[in-house]
């Protein structure tokens, strides 16, 4: 068939049953991406003969002489399309694997379709964002500045890469064509636990275009974690490549490799498999009782706590004399709070392609947050040098911690090392639901006891988190999650009790917050009921009993010695929050009788590196034409640290960011890289950013200064080259002179996260609640917070909004439902509800105004400790409103509804 694609004409033969966006993508039209294959999410959209269209819903053949127009094709003669332009501009994106089919549709959209974008935009998913970024760009309210006189940090610059983001030429993992790829699919297991007694792959290994089958013979029998820390004892060794046990439905049984797509499958689908089906345990509290089936055999898995009574982690400390403590109290208040499995749902799944280059090294270029313990893991598990394996990112395409996991990378590198041959493997949106990680589900019960004025005298926790088959990142989560939620608060007499319990589900892992979104969950849950027994203001309360500086941070031990208050912004961000709720708004009237309305705040601290080390690399060179190289190894998932690090080095070289070309996320590029994850992609790695800037910095004007026989500290740099007591002295000059003399002017820096600061967060809602259906409505949201010095601030506000948004859906609907059969059973957009711009407020974002003195130029992070604090403030917010307390998340408007119905003196239905 012949189609015109972005006015250019194509032959092509589509494949029988094939879509139009995987033609379109074998055309090399990479700006069309794959995000669900059932029309949900938008990310694939193009125009075919002018109307927007979701291309994995139309077949092929319906493309056949009709002009197609992809995100590449948008931009005229003159330039970027406006709406390109706008999207750049207002930086309508974070990790941007939805900006190409967000643009596309809204390049179609009509004045009246702009005026309602709500409907408009409901066929389109954006997981970073919040929206507020998009409607922005879709008005043409753009946000971005120049860097100006004083200088590029503290200011709106535009992100490096903003411009290919918005033309579809930014390059995501799977962006690519290689000559002789062969793709891997997946055979999963059926059972919640079970034993492979036999495989027969003689029919797959029939099915036309099948290359191999591998099973758990041909993979290594080493145990490992998919969790990465720098410190690898940190996670647990339980998981194999591929186990002749089945833990839980969807784990892997065995993968075929096959010159296509649908032949691989073919062959998944040709497996016959013969079963021992053994017995399961679905719930942490049955798992944990004597006699429950045990989900890995003891004395064979690392750094299990009890594997006999499926316990992967353990916690349990005291400071204080926490019974002395409630003995004392006035008030004792007692309950549990329960949160549920959420999944990271980034718009790009798990993904990776591997191949041998040409020095015979193992390469895969992988979706992932850390590429550097990806390769040091890979060179373990298959006894490969570590300058033997090198792993690269492109863009990745979000990530909120599920991507801190090695969960495709190990799969990949066993089929090329036993093909020969390059091979892709790309998750489908059903297995990245249910064979992935989620959010750790937890019961944490929550005791308080405080005097008449509102002063704790005593604070307990206990907590059960479900980490599913494997446990991956279960000790990091439960110890941290433990941690800043009851370290925020001075109290002499604090301790927790905590177990993460294996079970036959679906794994939990790294998740935005990191354990704390579920436990703030309960704490500030209780504060505030703490506030209403004691008739206080909920603000004041916090006031009353926040650490300061000075004080000393513990929770259920001595807080580690390297956490300090590098900065301190929490009183500002209670004040900031408090004011802006009392402020009137007009556009919160016209509720109707049925209609109830309260208001809610909570409030999160969180420590802004990892423990146990976290290392950065940097290296910044001059370059003949005066710009300058910066090599990093974190990768760009949509935390900005791409452009931060810019302006950080543009800083230092006094130089516009744009000068500053970044080369990233590739094992190649620096020494090491720990990863971007824990809110360090700023704080460590900008750190060991801002020090390379500085010594090229010393190297360029003591050359420079050389030159002509001066003191350095008589030589500047300038835009064109370096003034030195007068005489300019150009790039072309400066490096000609650098190159005769076998001077290499470049720079190294090296941070290694040590000491640790921390940041804080404070949330306010005012919501109505409709009393007869349960629905919330939320009229205001406001979150004030203290990053340090906000070194870009339109990108740190967009951060937050983004991790507002998403604690919104986790607060009100998102639920990863397990039936009884151990089966994720909403595996979909369609059933899995993230939310889109018309479920979500515009929220207010305050900043504090303070300077951190261990972070680079003042700055703190600021990428999920946003998430943390929401579903408190929305519980608050709801209570206040109705008088109806909910305990467990999501708040469904059926559960409020019933919650309503159930309270004493309610009416009948």
């Amino acid at each position: 068939m012949r189609l015109v694609v972005n006015g250019t004409p194509q032959d092509a033969r589509p494949a029988p049953g094939q879509c139009l966006r995987t033609l379109l993508r074998q055309l090399g039209w990479f700006g069309v991406k794959r995000g669900c294959d059932a029309g949900d999410c938008g990310a694939c959209t193009v125009h075919l003969d002018g109307l927007p269209v979701h291309s994995c819903l139309v077949p092929a053949f319906r493309a056949e002489g009709r002009a197609v127009t992809t995100i590449e094709g948008l931009a005229g003669a003159d330039g970027l399309h406006p709406m390109q332009a706008g999207f750049r501009d207002a930086q309508g994106f974070q990790c941007g694997f939805c900006t190409p089919g967000m643009i596309m549709t809204a390049a179609a959209l009509d004045q009246a379709q702009r005026a309602d974008l709500a409907t408009a935009l409901k066929g389109n998913l954006c997981r970073c964002t919040g929206y507020g970024a998009i409607a922005d760009a879709i008005a043409g309210i753009g946000h971005v500045e120049a860097a100006g006189a004083l200088g590029p940090c503290g200011r709106s610059v535009a992100a490096p890469a903003g411009e290919r983001v918005v033309t579809g030429a930014e390059r995501y993992t799977l962006d690519m064509a290689l000559p002789g790829l062969l793709h891997l699919k997946v055979l999963r297991s059926p059972h919640a636990h079970a034993r492979v007694v036999r495989i027969d792959d003689g029919p797959a290994l029939a099915v036309p275009g099948v290359v191999a089958v591998l099973t758990h013979a041909d993979a290594p029998d080493t145990l490992f974690s998919t969790a990465r820390h720098q410190n690898p004892r940190d996670d647990l060794d339980d998981t194999r490549v591929l186990d002749p046990v089945l833990r839980f439905v969807g784990q892997r049984v065995a993968a075929v490799v096959a010159e296509t797509e649908a032949a691989a499958e073919a062959g998944c689908r040709a497996l016959i498999v013969a079963y021992d089906v053994l017995p399961a345990v679905l719930d942490p509290e049955q798992a944990t009782a004597p006699g429950a089936p045990l989900v890995h055999d003891p004395g064979t898995v690392g750094g299990v706590a009890d594997a006999g009574r499926n316990v992967a982690a353990r916690l349990d400390g005291e400071v204080g004399d926490v019974a002395a403590g409630f003995a004392r109290a006035d008030v004792v208040h007692e309950a549990v709070y329960v949160s549920q499995r959420v999944q990271h749902a980034p718009l790009e799944t798990h993904g990776a392609i591997g191949w041998r280059d040409e020095a015979g090294r193992l390469v895969l270029r992988s979706s992932t947050q850390v590429p550097y313990l990806t390769r040091d893991a890979l060179a373990a598990l298959f006894g490969l040098d570590r300058d033997g394996v090198r792993v690269v990112c492109g863009r990745v395409g979000g990530g909120f911690g599920g991507k801190q996991e090695m969960l495709v990378e190990d799969l990949v590198a066993l089929a090329v090392l036993k093909t020969g041959r390059p091979v892709q493997w790309e998750l489908t949106r059903e297995e990245q639901f249910a064979a992935t990680t989620t959010r750790h589900p937890m019961r944490v019960r929550v005791t308080l006891g405080a005097e008449r004025d509102g002063t704790l005298t005593a604070i307990a926790l206990d907590v059960l988190a479900n980490t599913g088959a494997y446990g991956n990142h279960a000790p990091g989560v439960l110890f941290h999650g433990c941690n800043e939620s009851i370290a925020v608060y001075r109290c002499a007499n604090k301790k927790v009790c905590g177990v993460s319990a294996y079970t036959h589900a679906v794994p939990a892992g790294a998740f935005r917050g990191y354990g704390l979104s579920q436990t703030n969950f309960a704490v500030e849950s209780a504060m505030d009921e703490l506030a209403r027994t004691l008739g206080l203001d909920p603000y004041d309360l916090r006031r009353r009993n926040v650490v300061v500086p000075g004080d000393a941070m513990i929770a259920w031990s001595d807080h580690p010695h390297d956490v300090a208050f590098g900065s301190y912004g929490l009183d500002q961000c209670l004040d900031l929050a408090e004011q802006a709720m009392r402020e009137a708004d007009p556009a919160e009237g016209g509720l109707g009788p049925d209609w109830r309305v309260g208001q809610g705040m909570a409030l999160g601290m969180i420590d802004t590196i990892p423990p146990r080390g976290h290392f950065a690399d940097a290296t910044v060179r001059l370059a003949m034409d005066g710009s300058y190289e910066l090599r990093v190894g974190s990768a760009e998932f949509g935390n900005g640290s791409t452009t931060v690090h810019a302006q950080l080095a543009a800083e230092a070289l006094e130089c516009d960011p744009g000068r500053i070309r970044v080369v990233q996320a590739d094992t190649d590029a620096v020494g090491h890289d720990t990863g971007a994850y824990g809110s360090t992609g700023i704080v460590v790695a900008g750190l060991a950013v801002q020090k390379a800037a500085a010594a090229l910095r010393d190297a360029v004007l003591a050359f420079a200064a050389g030159q002509v026989g001066v003191a350095p500290e008589r030589c500047r740099l300038t835009g064109d080259g370096v003034d030195a007591d007068g005489e300019r002295i150009g790039w072309d000059r400066l490096a000609a002179a650098a190159q005769a003399a076998g001077v290499v002017l470049s720079g190294d820096g090296h941070a290694d996260g040590s000491p640790r600061s921390v940041a804080f967060n404070v949330q306010a809602f005012r919501v109505a609640v409709h009393g007869e259906t349960g629905r919330v409505r939320i009229l205001r949201s406001v979150h004030a917070a203290d990053a340090g010095r906000v070194l870009n601030p339109m990108q740190c506000r967009g951060q937050v909004e983004g991790g507002v948004a998403q604690a919104i859906g986790a607060a009100l609907y998102e639920d990863l439902r397990i039936g009884a059969d151990g089966r994720v059973i909403n595996p979909t957009f369609r059933n899995y509800h993230i939310p889109v711009l018309a479920d979500l407020p515009r929220t207010r974002v305050l900043f504090a105004d303070s300077w951190d003195r261990i972070g680079p130029s003042g700055a703190k992070s600021m990428s999920e400790s946003p998430f943390n604090p929401v579903a408190a403030a929305l519980a608050n917010a709801i209570h206040d409103a109705t008088g109806v307390r909910l305990r467990a998340t999501p708040f469904a408007p059926d559960r409020i509804f019933r919650a309503v119905l159930a309270r004493p003196g309610a009416p009948d239905p």
